[in-house]
């Protein structure tokens, strides 16, 4: 089996693909361009490769007391513009979303967890 040379690593980014170290730390915007949060990570499905949902950090001073979102993944769109992924969520829609602070714990692998998570943004199940 041949080696990968590390410069075919380097290629995060190419026309419709992009590295999931490069998604992470990616800017989230809402509709009329402010900035809201930050992706922190992609939850990807281990068995079928879909992407579930973006946790997005918001809040807090330069990282410090930040809240977790968890957002569908079909909800985000990537915005070449704003260098960033758009979303249409209001202000009041983010302050009650289900969320975690940083001593909290998201399961995961809970599908009722996920479901309530869809259905509070009027989302389909990525499964």
């Amino acid at each position: 089996m041949a080696l990968i040379q590390s410069s075919h690593l380097s290629a995060r980014e190419t026309g419709n693909l992009i590295g999931s170290d490069k998604v992470e730390g990616t800017p989230v915007y809402r509709s009329n361009e402010d900035r809201i949060g930050t992706i922190e990570r992609v939850m990807i499905d281990k068995l079928t490769g879909k992407v579930g949902y973006a946790v997005m950090s918001f809040g807090g001073i330069l990282g410090i007391g930040d809240d977790y979102y968890p957002i569908p993944w079909s909800l985000l769109t990537y915005n070449e513009a704003l260098g960033g992924y758009e979303v249409n969520i209001t202000e009041d829609q983010l302050k009650g979303a289900p969320k975690l602070s940083g001593h909290d714990v998201w399961s995961y692998d809970d599908r009722e967890r996920e479901s309530e998570l869809l259905a509070y943004y009027g989302s389909h199940p990525y499964w």
